[in-house]
């Protein structure tokens, strides 16, 4: 049976695309630009988007299992055509944040966005679903890579903040054994990477892998907030900095690492210096 993947020519979709191929699954791909898809020949493209209801019944004929990106708007009407159509199991994509385990993270901006699609996959009438809780991506330093190849030199403030960065390759295979395995059936699994870096480090790491000595130049929050204004929405931006304070301040208030994909994978989660090298023709 074909699987649905939806965010698929995304970081994380991408991924599970290669995982579930290298299975032998069919996959059909929900892209709103087939012709700038750039997958394997193998898969289904289809055109389509979770905010378009026309393009759901198409993407969704034939199909048992779907990796579902977070997306809000028309959450509820899309799990109900699929449903109808005869989806069985879901893997929602969430974030770390939504188990509201700390005040910082029930008072984030992320936290009522991803609870409410959680809700509404729990609430779908499916036979399965399952929840991937990814920590911080490390595929969010790729924020850096502009003024990385044009400098040499990374601008940030709480430069001793930590995460434990997690590849999106990790968070990609834990999310393709739940859609070919059973026994991940309302589970809600929180994904870290191996270990806690700073934001220096971070870019030590990054240096290291391309060959390269970069510089971190802290800068104040609001110098930061002016800088990143066009791109990155307030909340994030907030949550962000809170984050970080915190974190700079105290170290053990950071995401604790968990051995979540170790455990379901079998294979350790990836380190910072392995997905630095995987994208080191980012920031060469």
């Amino acid at each position: 049976m074909t699987i649905l993947v939806t965010g698929a020519t995304g970081n994380i979709g991408r991924h599970v695309v290669d995982k579930l191929l290298v299975s032998g699954r069919q996959v059909r791909a929900l892209t709103r630009s087939p012709d700038k898809a750039r997958l394997s020949a193998r898969v289904e493209v289809v055109q389509g988007d979770l905010t378009v209801p026309q393009s759901w019944p198409a993407a969704l004929a034939s199909i048992e299992s779907v990796y579902l990106f977070p997306v809000l708007d028309g959450i509820h009407q899309f799990l109900d055509v699929a449903r109808r159509a005869g989806v069985r199991r879901v893997v929602l994509l969430s974030g770390a944040s939504a188990a509201g385990e700390t005040e910082r993270d029930r008072q984030s901006w992320t936290y009522p966005q991803y609870r409410a699609v959680e809700t509404a996959v729990e609430g779908a009438g499916l036979d399965e679903w399952t929840f991937v809780r990814p920590g911080p991506f490390a595929a969010n330093l790729l924020w850096w890579a502009p003024s990385i190849r044009a400098e040499g030199v990374v601008r940030a403030p709480y430069g001793d903040a930590v995460y434990p960065l997690i590849h999106e390759a990790d968070i990609a295979a834990v999310a393709a054994l739940a859609l070919t395995e059973n026994g991940h059936s309302g589970a809600k699994y929180t994904l870290t990477g191996p270990e806690l870096t700073s934001q220096v480090e971070q870019v030590t790491t990054i240096g290291k892998a391309i060959g390269r000595d970069i510089r971190f130049e802290e800068l104040t929050e609001e110098q930061w907030r002016g800088s990143v204004g066009g791109f990155l929405p307030p909340g994030v931006v907030t949550d962000l900095l809170r984050y970080w304070s915190e974190t700079a301040e105290d170290p053990s208030t950071a995401l604790p690492v968990v051995p979540t994909v170790e455990r379901l994978t079998g294979s350790p989660a990836r380190t910072l210096l392995q997905w630095a090298a995987d994208h080191a023709h980012d920031f060469a």
